[in-house]
């Protein structure tokens, strides 16, 4: 006779001898079952006589569950769900709990208490279930949008969530108390994406300022040898993003009740209440005065007023502007021009042979520093194609929220402004050739580009947004900017001629002015000799 099993689970012993479960049975407070030895000597005839007992009575398909591998359990664990309990589990029924008819009890499946855990498909593999929850999640920051629908022709309208959206919903997943959660927070707080765009656009005049003399003869002496130092470099980086979160971080703060009623900041940490406010501005502070100071010390004194007026302009002026004159726009364009200033002058410190005050970084008498107002420019006048078809997709949720923008408040203007600032790239392209930043090259290679935005921008007048005129102004001004400075970077002034020689071994052309200067001072030394006897 079999002996009794009630205090394990149906089923499970079907296959195994009955020496193992009987020794399992004496541990009363076992954590682990040990693995039954199969096919021993003694056992074969007690197991062939249970199979054939067993194999009269219909027996469930018997498999694995799939938190019996490592991955698996690991899986489970990291979206919420309890490890599990068992490692053979039988076919689960239709039913939630176990019919009082059925013989069978081994049939019956988990109790509803468990019913609030996420079920997965266990006939999928590990990665078609970790695609199927990166979609869900994907799907559940999209729903959480979609209470306002939005204009078909808005340039927004099937974008997924921005990457502060995207890290608030990675934030709600943990605990309150989760380090993670913080850190997601608080990351998002920074807008990441707007982040990056304005370190570019420091970075890329810091490397495209004209240094004399660069891999030249003069670089065999490091004291008259003027380079861009990548400490200096590293500094600019990190000051501009520290400043760069700091702005956006109080700009959060200051908006917290109207982006609650916009389908597009809906999603923001503090909306959701995933922060203190104590807490986002512990943040802002800290960081703002932590990119300030990493300015002032490993740039300049210029770079870092020009860093702390930028969250001064973001935070103060522009966001409370928004929601009192359409001028706003105007503001923040500002803002998006002072990055490659403060770029600029971080280069030009490096190479400055007076003083080095703001008056020579950023106004040089011998017109040096027209490059970095020249970038400025660009990065203004970019502002106002990129943003007015993109505020007028959403032009009803500003209107509901009080914020007043250009798209609803006159939207005729609007589509002008646009198309009146689309058309000044040509002349700033070839504004950089003629002093000297690119190679006239660039003004042809950038052509292009820039009457393809033109292009879209007079659709966008006409139809002031409509027939799809929006959506193909704003991809175009995405594309636009990167597209821009990465052909500047390309075909920065000299540079090209420079590797050329390197490469080639050829003498650079001031090598015969220094051996000139050489004989001159040989044929002096005599002389100087002779009138000190």
């Amino acid at each position: 006779m079999r002996p009794p099993i009630s205090r394990l689970r149906p089923s499970i012993l079907d296959n195994a001898c009955w020496q193992c479960p009987q020794r399992a049975l004496l541990r009363e407070h076992s954590v682990r079952l040990r693995a039954p030895r199969l096919f021993s000597k003694t056992s074969l005839p007690r197991a062939s006589a249970a199979a054939t007992t067993a194999a009269a009575l219909p027996q469930p398909h018997q498999r694995f569950r799939a938190g019996y591998f490592l991955s698996n359990s690991f899986l489970d664990r990291a979206n919420g769900a309890s490890q599990a309990r068992s490692i053979l589990v039988s076919t689960p029924a239709p039913t939630e709990a176990s019919d009082p008819a059925d013989p069978n009890p081994s049939r019956a499946t988990v109790p509803a208490a468990n019913s609030s855990l996420p079920s997965y498909d266990t006939s999928l593999p590990p990665h078609r279930r970790r695609h199927a929850a990166r979609k869900k999640t994907a799907d559940e920051a999209a729903a959480l949008g979609a209470a306002t629908v939005l204009n078909p022709d808005a340039p927004t309208a099937n974008l997924p969530p921005d990457a502060s959206a995207m890290l608030a919903n990675a934030a709600a997943r943990h605990p309150s108390s989760s380090l993670r959660r913080n850190l997601s927070a608080l990351l998002s707080l920074s807008k990441p994406r707007l982040t990056v765009l304005v370190v570019l656009s420091a970075m890329v005049p810091y490397a495209l300022y004209p240094v004399p003399a660069f891999l030249s003869a003069t670089a065999l002496d490091p004291a008259l040898a003027p380079s861009l130092s990548p400490l200096t470099l590293l500094f600019l980086t990190a000051g501009t993003t520290l400043c760069s979160a700091a702005a956006n971080a109080l700009n959060m703060l200051y908006e917290a009740d109207t982006d609650a009623k916009m389908s597009r900041t809906r999603a923001r940490p503090l909306v959701r209440r995933l922060l203190t406010t104590r807490a986002a501005v512990l943040f802002a502070v800290g960081c703002g005065a932590t990119g300030t100071l990493a300015l002032y010390l490993g740039v300049n004194p210029t770079v870092a007023f020009l860093g702390a007026l930028n969250i001064a302009l973001y935070a103060g002026a522009y966001t409370s502007l928004k929601r009192l004159h359409a001028a706003n726009t105007w503001v923040g364009a500002v803002v998006g021009g002072i990055p490659p200033l403060m770029g600029w002058a971080a280069a030009a410190g490096e190479s400055a042979t007076a003083d080095g005050t703001w008056r020579e970084l950023l106004f040089a008498a011998d017109g040096s520093s027209a490059g970095g107002w020249l970038f400025a420019a660009l990065l203004f006048a970019w502002q106002f194609p990129h943003f007015m078809p993109l505020s007028w997709g959403i032009r009803d949720e500003y209107r509901a929220a009080g914020l007043r923008m250009l798209a609803w408040v006159h939207p005729a203007r609007n589509a002008r402004v646009a198309l009146r600032y689309s058309l000044v790239f040509v002349p700033l392209c070839v504004g950089l050739c003629a002093v000297g930043v690119t190679e006239w090259t660039f003004a042809v290679t950038s052509a292009p580009v820039n009457l393809w935005l033109v292009r879209e921008a007079v659709r966008f007048w006409r139809h002031e947004g409509h027939k799809g005129s929006a959506k193909g102004l704003f991809w175009a001004s995405v594309w636009h900017l990167p597209v821009i400075l990465m052909l500047a970077l390309a075909q920065k002034k000299g540079m090209w001629q420079r590797v050329w020689r390197s490469v080639m071994g050829e003498p650079e052309e001031d090598d015969d002015e220094w051996e000139d200067d050489d004989d001159d001072d040989e044929e002096e030394a005599p002389g100087a000799v002779v009138g000190k006897a």
